[in-house]
């Protein structure tokens, strides 16, 4: 991965990251110490301002993307009281062939081999929801299975 720095006389430094597909993030540092991030999206298009940060702000994320908060672990090598199966979150995505369809009808497990244990519309939730509910766009489908299963259900759902 590669960083682009360049000085912004009076102002501060600018770097940019590539972030995959001709997309980069770009934070400018100002002198003051004041941080802003933009996105964008190819070469040829005008960034977006995404962030305008504080000093304080600025070092605050920097610590939580660095893991100073919270240190994440390496999925493959997580050991849970459920075997090889894991807990997902998916999210029905606007317009998606799953909205207004029963999970019967979607028939996920039989295709993908997970379970719906869950669904999360807005701030309901439906544990153990029954074969003839309902999936609407936007809804959070909380998922058990292994996580070549839940591969499948990621394939499935686009």
């Amino acid at each position: 991965m590669t960083v682009y720095e360049t000085d912004i006389p009076g102002v501060g430094r600018k770097f940019e990251m590539d972030i995959g597909g001709g997309e980069r993030v770009v934070v400018v540092v100002h002198h003051d110490r004041r941080c802003e991030v933009f996105r964008r999206p190819d070469p040829d298009a005008d960034s977006e301002k995404l962030l305008d940060l504080s000093s304080d702000q600025a070092n605050k994320l920097g610590s939580i993307l660095e893991g100073a908060y919270f240190e994440s672990v390496d999925v493959g090598s997580l050991t849970v009281p459920l075997g090889d199966a894991i807990i997902e979150w998916w999210e029905v995505e606007d317009g998606s062939s799953f909205a207004g369809r029963t999970l019967a009808e979607m028939n996920v497990r039989a295709e993908t081999g997970v379970s719906v244990i869950a669904v999360q519309r807005g701030d309901e939730t439906i544990a153990n929801p029954d074969p003839e509910f309902e999936v609407a766009d936007g809804d959070l489908l909380v998922t058990v299975g292994t996580r070549a299963e839940q591969n499948a259900l990621e394939e499935l759902l686009g």
